[in-house]
């Protein structure tokens, strides 16, 4: 399937949520028709298998019979379920009861069943609490079948059910129903409700094209050239992972360059936006020993993996990427000043966590790893203990590259934002800024950067090339006459430098304007002499 029908699928879904999700509003509807998506994934990957794995046993319907080959089976074979059921375990890690896969909810819905809203409820239950140990846990919790905003009365949440089951079977028929069809329609919708949500989309959404950059940058400093060595990240971490999008736009940038990566690891404090991005990881074909994303509090660093204090078994990562939430209020306690993440910098002010989050990233990368960062420009200008901090990273030699982006370029907010890359063992002296302000195609409500927008940025990255108004490497001794402030335009400026003035050319031509004035004059004399008139 083309790159093109992919994307038509997921305009496809999103004219389908549009034209059915009334007066909910986009978040909600959102939890809904993304859910139902995965749910399809699970059963055509679960009916998939379950045919491989019963060859010729596998029941053959005829045309016009509705119902799910495998419940067909498990009506023939009773005696057999409990031992095909370890066997799929075994070899795709989950099980779902042939009366919720997505089959025989589409039926269901097609025929107006009565049940089908409590049928989807106990589906959704056991696919959290049965299907497979703790990866699919909660993984609907945040999708309220009894909400009025479905319906006043059961039977009329249950008929809207209904309406919305099978539109998007009747959608989704038309395509394929592999992981990159559904993975990319997956993203198309989490990109199109994120323009709907305004500034809460800042909470699940880094723009693909942001995403290429910070992707791209740590992807370029995980080979060694020198060496020999083909691109490899062991393991890849974000700490405000939101949908996923970014790790898996790492991954997939990784394997398509030829390289290998381990696994990536997620943390989100957003209920819904974890099982967002546990979704969208399942989606995008990744097993569960793949990826490991926790729900929690990055500030409060409370994930259990994390807090490993022996140096030989505490966890690194070859790559981190982030893209906070700006300046976001935070509370820090007297007992943060000991953290580990932070005693050698100071705390963050209250008003702007955005150095705690740097800061815990860069504690957890490893001596060879390069971190990239998105926050805003506050952080490479404000003072006091903002100042401090970027001191110390500065003086340390950590801070390795400042490139602005222009504005308008998230739904969360209009302003500029910068990207951080940073490196406990960086091979250059001096600190790369790139000013790509003025690099973008506006658009209607928010900018977007084009890819040769992306790969000239990349490009001026990788090869720390200097281009006027555009890139320029500084020494950390001019950092330091300018007090360690990094704000990007003190150091490359986009102005366009005034024409020289030519001094003696424009007395020249004065001089000559001069003449000619006096020549004028002379003549227009003799005429208002000729005419008994006065002269001027």
């Amino acid at each position: 399937m083309t790159k093109q029908d992919q994307q038509q699928l997921g305009k496809t879904l999103w004219d389908i949520a549009n034209s059915l999700r009334g007066a909910m509003n986009a978040d909600d509807f959102r939890d809904y028709m993304l859910s139902f998506l995965f749910l399809r994934y699970l059963s055509d990957n679960y009916e998939n298998a379950a045919k491989k794995e019963l060859g010729k046993d596998y029941p053959q319907l005829p045309a016009g019979d509705n119902r799910s080959p495998l419940a067909v089976w498990y009506e023939q074979n009773p005696n057999d379920i409990e031992a095909f059921e370890k066997q799929m375990r075994r070899k795709i890690h989950y099980v779902i009861k042939p009366q919720y896969l997505w089959s025989s909810i589409a039926e269901m819905a097609r025929t107006q069943h009565p049940d089908l809203l409590q049928t989807l409820e106990k589906g959704f239950k056991f696919i959290e609490e049965e299907s497979f140990d703790s990866t699919f846990h909660g993984l609907f919790s945040e999708i309220n079948l009894s909400s009025e905003k479905l319906g006043k009365t059961y039977q009329e949440r249950n008929k809207k059910l209904c309406i919305i089951i099978q539109k998007i079977n009747e959608g989704i028929s038309q395509f394929s129903t592999d992981t990159d069809t559904l993975g990319d329609a997956y993203e198309y919708l989490i990109g199109q409700f994120a323009a709907g949500s305004g500034k809460k989309a800042g909470e699940f959404y880094t723009p693909q094209f942001v995403s290429d950059i910070l992707s791209e940058i740590v992807i370029l400093d995980s080979q060694d050239p020198t060496k020999g060595k083909k691109n490899k990240l062991e393991k890849v971490y974000d700490f405000a992972c939101g949908s996923g999008s970014l790790l898996l736009n790492v991954r997939k940038k990784m394997l398509q360059s030829g390289g290998t990566i381990g696994k990536i690891y997620g943390q989100e404090k957003n209920i819904t936006t974890y099982n967002l991005a546990r979704m969208n990881m399942l989606l995008h074909g990744l097993k569960d020993t793949e990826f490991e994303i926790h729900h929690g509090d990055t500030l409060l660093n409370d994930w259990e993996i994390l807090k490993e204090m022996n140096p030989a078994k505490k966890i690194e990562f070859d790559a981190v990427v982030a893209n906070p939430p700006f300046s976001l209020k935070w509370e820090p306690t007297e007992a943060m000043a000991d953290d580990f993440r932070f005693k050698n910098y100071g705390l963050a002010p209250k008003s702007a966590a955005d150095f705690a989050f740097l800061l815990h990233g860069f504690h957890y990368l490893s001596q060879e790893g390069t971190m990239a960062i998105i926050l805003p420009h506050g952080v490479l200008f404000r003072g006091n203990a903002e100042k401090n901090i970027r001191t110390k990273l500065l003086q340390d030699g950590n801070i390795d590259a400042i490139i602005g982006l222009p504005a308008n370029l998230f739904y969360s907010t209009g302003i500029p934002v910068c990207i951080i890359v940073l490196k406990k063992c960086k091979k250059h002296d001096d600190v790369l800024f790139i000013n790509a302000s003025e690099h973008y195609e506006k658009g209607k409500k928010q900018n977007r950067l084009l890819p040769e927008h992306i790969e000239k940025i990349v490009s001026a990255y990788q090869n720390r090339q200097e281009e006027e108004r555009y890139s320029r490497r500084v020494s950390m001794e001019e950092i330091e006459e300018n007090d360690y402030n990094l704000n990007i335009s003190r150091y490359v400026s986009t102005a366009e430098p005034e024409p020289e003035v030519d001094l003696q050319e424009v007395h020249d031509k004065i001089v000559e304007v001069e003449q000619k004035i006096q020549e004028t004059r002379k003549k227009h004399n003799e005429y208002l002499k000729e005419l008994g008139l006065p002269p001027l």
